[in-house]
């Protein structure tokens, strides 16, 4: 009987582009049964294709076939998530919440509280309140600090003991360790107005034109602690 030469190359082309041409996209099952049905019309009658190569390859489609449905997963699960977030944060919405911040408001002399937050123990940590025209007005020299966030309240006055103009003053603090400088964050609060879910997650946006992150928040208040506030 008469057998048929076949080019075994024409067998490896398609073997190579059965492995390669499996894609994530939506038709690549297609693909992948078109590939395997040229490979076995051009598979050598005397060198047939092996059956375990034969269900590797099924092997590779059904593991490419899982992972996208696992995305598929992954990404409701994820838009489902944002969703829960966003509900939870609009709980915040008239809450006051701790975020970082350098802007300090004054208003009728009552106390302005703010906060540092200090990356490491600092051996040594120093505030300034500036004005509008950056002339220091008031100086806290806070000491030794562990690592952590500390509360401070400004009562409005200067270093002399003269009650200062209502505005916005400026925060600056510098800390220093045993051998070297510690980073410091200056925290100040604010009233959430609203949330909406951005590309990033979710955002809040505060009474002060100020957007942040549900990351940036440090600390929230009751409705009661914020109305004093």
């Amino acid at each position: 009987m008469a057998v048929t030469s076949i080019n075994p190359a024409d067998a490896t082309k398609a073997s190579t582009s059965l492995a390669s041409a499996v894609g994530s996209n939506s038709d690549s099952e297609q693909r992948f049964l078109k590939l395997l049905v040229t490979q076995l019309n051009n598979q050598d009658p005397l060198n047939p294709l092996d059956n375990a190569e034969l269900t590797s390859q099924l092997a590779q489609m059904s593991t490419v076939s899982g992972i996208e449905k696992l995305n598929g997963a992954l990404e409701s699960l994820l838009s489902q998530s944002g969703s829960a977030q966003v509900l939870q944060a609009a709980g915040l919405i008239g809450r006051s919440v701790l975020v970082p911040g350098q802007d300090l408001p004054l208003k009728q002399g009552a106390p302005s509280p703010f906060a540092v937050e200090l990356s490491g123990a600092a051996t040594s940590v120093k505030v300034s309140i500036t004005n509008a025209a950056g002339e220091v007005v008031r100086s806290y020299d806070l000491g030794g600090l562990p690592q952590g966030v500390k509360t401070v309240s400004w009562d409005g006055l200067s270093d002399t003991g003269a009650a200062l103009a209502d505005g916005v003053y400026k925060i600056n603090v510098t800390a220093a360790g045993a051998d070297s400088s510690v980073d410091a964050v200056t925290l100040t609060y604010a009233n959430v107005v609203s949330v909406a879910q951005g590309p990033s997650g979710v955002a809040l946006d505060l009474a002060d034109s100020r957007k942040i992150s549900f990351g940036d928040i440090r600390l929230i208040l009751s409705a009661a602690s914020a109305s004093s506030i």
